[in-house]
């Protein structure tokens, strides 16, 4: 029966502070809404750029927007696919997450597979659990680094693996330390023939966004494990060795990296959190425009109207006035002077 045990360190603690700490900054920023769309877009891009790069895909972050986008990318058709499908995946996972989805099946864990693996696998093969034994082998030396269970094994493991994930004591384990024994414990079962790094990252962030870490769904975790795979697959085979507690750590401290940074991002343009009772408690809707606006400002310290045409090449001034006068009237900024050469500065 599949029972992790694991020891909670003062490193995994001090990881999931700094997590808890970042979502409730978040969480509770004023100067968000219509720039959800932007940051959430943002985050989809890398977490299927990476999230495809670390196992190989030869695009190029800018050809994986562009193929998320619809345009036209000259690439291997498998790379194109493979960004296409990770883009589809997170979009299931996300709307799974709004329902509220109140236990992982073995029947979900196989969408995800096929999702991932659309036009890539053949259809006996795309969401069907492995019939090969299969080893994984370094990819400088070719020496074989973990061997995964037997196809026999697989549909009994993975029986016990979703049975651990819905039992009620489980519920009691933190939920960033719940995804992160998922992810590990996918992987190592190693169930499909081919993507079953991407079906453990998918299913580790739908398990955050159940257990209520869902930060707007603006981070990617995907985006830390490609940016030092060696690190992330020599933590792998630590916890596959028996050591759960540093894959953990390294679990949790790539969390809290990831949410910090959005955290930092979120703070630039609200730098001042207590802006929220400044401007009667509700959250400020801004525009495109506004967001350059405030970034400006925060930059250079104040913007004149001089300096629209700068801003905004393309934009009438009376257009950029309109948006500004708009912030002074939401209490976001405040007018100094009369003439044209009045300042614009943050309240």
């Amino acid at each position: 029966m599949f029972n992790p045990t694991f020891n909670i360190t003062n490193q995994i603690l001090n990881n999931i502070s700094k997590i808890e700490a970042a979502e409730e900054v978040i969480r509770h920023s004023p100067l968000l809404p219509l720039w959800e769309k932007k940051f959430k877009e943002d985050a989809i891009v890398r977490s299927a750029y990476h999230g495809t790069h670390i196992e190989g895909n030869q695009l190029r972050p800018t050809e994986a927007k562009d193929v998320l986008l619809g345009k036209d990318v000259i690439g291997r058709p498998r790379d194109i696919q493979e960004v296409i499908n990770y883009r589809m995946v997170i979009e299931f996972t996300d709307e799974e997450a709004k329902k509220k989805i109140d236990k992982i099946t073995e029947q979900l864990v196989k969408k995800l597979h096929r999702i991932i693996t659309a036009k890539i696998l053949t259809a006996e093969q795309a969401g069907e659990y492995r019939l090969k034994q299969v080893v994984i082998r370094n990819s400088a030396t070719g020496e074989i680094t973990f061997k995964p269970p037997t196809p026999m094994e697989v549909p009994f493991l993975m029986r016990e693996f979703v049975y651990w994930i819905n039992k009620e004591e489980t519920d009691q384990i933190h939920p960033i330390l719940k995804a992160g024994i998922v992810h590990h414990e996918l992987v190592r079962i190693h169930p499909f023939i081919d993507g079953n790094g991407r079906v453990a990252r998918v299913l580790t962030t739908l398990i955050l966004l159940l257990g209520g870490y869902d930060i707007r769904r603006f981070f990617s975790l995907e985006e830390h494990y490609d940016r030092d795979a060696v690190t992330y697959y020599e933590n792998l085979g630590k916890a596959t060795s028996g050591n759960l507690a540093a894959w953990l750590e390294y679990f949790t401290y790539g969390a809290s990296v990831e949410f910090t940074k959005t955290k930092e991002k979120i703070l630039k343009l609200s730098k001042d959190v207590k802006l929220k009772e400044k401007i009667g408690g509700q959250q400020i809707f801004l525009t495109e425009r506004q967001i350059k606006v405030m970034e400006y400002i925060q930059e250079v310290g104040y913007l004149q109207n001089q300096s629209f045409t700068t801003l905004f090449t393309d934009i009438s001034e009376d257009s950029v006035l309109r948006d500004v006068q708009d912030l002074i009237k939401k209490g976001i900024i405040k007018k100094i002077g009369s003439t044209k050469s009045a300042r614009y500065v943050l309240v």
